[in-house]
C-alpha cells in the first residue's frame, strides 16, 4: 500500500464566496478519484458543511483537500481547521439540532454519517480541527499502520519543493520526506526525483534507498532526504537521514530525537548512517521538513495524541509552520 502526495487543493476561508470554491474542488478531486457519482455527491456535501462552518464559527480557516489513493483504497480526504475559538463541548455540537449559529444544526452530525472515516479535535481558544475521509474500497487487504500527512509550498508558489511518499506491506511501513534545496520548480524536482527513486523499491534498507537517491539528484541542485522503516512486529524503527529534516519518536511521556547526518543528497554527503530505534506500541512517528517550527511539544497534549495522525498533523502546521518556506509533517502510529 502506498501514498504520494499528487492531487491536492488549499482553500483560504474568509467569507461566504470561498464555500463555493471549497464544493467545486472537492467534487474536481472526487472526480479524479474511483468514487461513483452518489459518494462525489457526498463529498461535495462534506465540504459544503466543512467550509460553512469555518466561515461561520472560526477564524483564518483553511481546508486541505487531496485524494488519498492506495493499494486498497481511493477517495478524497479533507482536513478543515480554524485559529479559534474552539468548540466548548464537542459531542454536544456533533448532536443534531444542537446550533450556536442559528442554523438547523445538523452540520457536524452529517459530516460523520456521510463520511468513510471522521475525527475531531476542538480546544479553546486554539481552535477546531476536522479531518474527514470518504474513500471506495478496491480491496478486501486492510492495513496495520495510520498515517497522517501534510505538504504546503512556500507562499506564492504552486508547486511544493518537499514531497513524500509513504509505502505499506504486510508489517513494514516505509516513510520518506523530502526537502529540496531552496523552493520553487527546482526544488520540487528534485523532491519528486527523490520520490521516483524511493518507489522503485522503497523496503529496500533506509541506507541504501538514500544513496541510490544520492545517486539519481546529482543532476539537481540537491534535497535534505529522510527514510523510516517502521516494523510493526519487531517494535522497531531503522531510520537513515541526511540533512535538515527533523524525526522524533514520542511514546507516554518521552520524546526521542532521530539522527540524521550533515549533508545534501545529490550535491555533498560525508557519511550515511542507519540507525534502529524501539518503537514502543501506540507510539508516534513524527517527520518534518524546516518549514515546521522545532519548538513543538505534543507531550504537553495528550488529548491530541490520541487523535487521527491526520488531525495532529494539521494541529502541528496550523500552531507550528514558519510561513516562509515549504512545509511537510508526516505522523505515522
Amino acid at each position: 500500500m502506498s501514498f504520494t502526495s499528487s492531487s491536492q487543493i488549499v482553500v483560504q476561508l474568509d467569507e461566504n464566496s470561498q464555500v463555493g470554491d471549497a464544493r467545486r474542488n472537492a467534487v474536481r478531486i472526487a472526480e479524479l478519484s474511483a468514487l461513483n457519482e452518489t459518494d462525489q455527491g457526498k463529498v461535495a456535501i462534506i465540504a459544503t458543511e466543512l467550509a460553512n462552518n469555518l466561515v461561520r464559527h472560526g477564524t483564518k480557516g483553511e481546508m486541505i483537500i487531496r485524494r488519498c489513493r492506495s493499494t486498497h483504497a481511493d477517495g478524497v480526504e479533507i482536513i478543515a481547521f480554524d485559529r479559534g475559538p474552539g468548540m466548548g463541548d464537542v459531542q454536544k455540537c456533533m448532536e443534531d439540532g444542537f446550533s450556536t449559529g442559528g442554523t438547523s444544526g445538523t452540520g457536524l452530525g452529517a459530516i460523520k454519517r456521510l463520511s468513510t472515516e471522521f475525527d475531531v479535535h476542538s480546544q479553546r481558544p486554539s481552535g477546531t480541527i476536522i479531518v474527514s475521509r470518504l474513500l471506495c474500497s478496491i480491496s478486501d487487504a486492510s492495513t496495520r499502520g495510520t498515517c497522517g500527512v501534510i505538504c504546503i509550498p512556500a507562499p506564492g508558489e504552486s508547486l511544493s519543493g518537499d514531497n513524500w511518499s509513504i509505502a505499506e506491506k504486510e508489517e513494514v511501513i516505509s516513510i520518506l520526506l523530502v526537502d529540496g534545496l531552496g523552493h520553487g520548480p527546482l526544488a520540487a524536482t528534485a523532491a519528486d526525483e527523490a520520490v521516483r527513486v524511493f518507489n522503485t523499491d522503497p523496503f529496500r534498507e533506509p541506507g541504501i534507498l538514500i544513496d541510490a537517491i544520492h545517486g539519481s539528484l546529482r543532476s539537481t541542485r540537491g534535497a535534505a532526504v529522510a527514510i523510516a522503516h517502521a516494523n510493526l512486529n519487531q517494535r522497531q524503527i531503522k531510520y537513515a537521514g541526511i540533512g535538515n529534516i527533523s524525526g522524533t519518536l514520542i511514546s507516554g511521556e518521552s520524546s526521542r530525537g532521530l539522527f540524521s547526518h550533515n549533508g545534501t543528497v545529490g550535491l555533498q554527503i560525508r557519511k550515511i548512517q542507519q540507525f534502529e530505534y524501539p518503537w514502543p506500541e501506540k507510539a508516534l512517528l513524527i517527520m518534518h521538513s524546516d518549514g515546521l517550527q522545532g519548538r513543538w511539544n505534543l507531550l504537553n497534549a495528550p488529548a491530541l495524541m490520541n487523535r487521527d495522525p491526520a488531525v495532529i498533523a494539521g494541529s502541528l502546521y496550523r500552531d507550528h509552520k514558519r510561513g516562509r518556506d515549504d512545509l511537510t509533517v508526516a505522523v505515522v502510529r
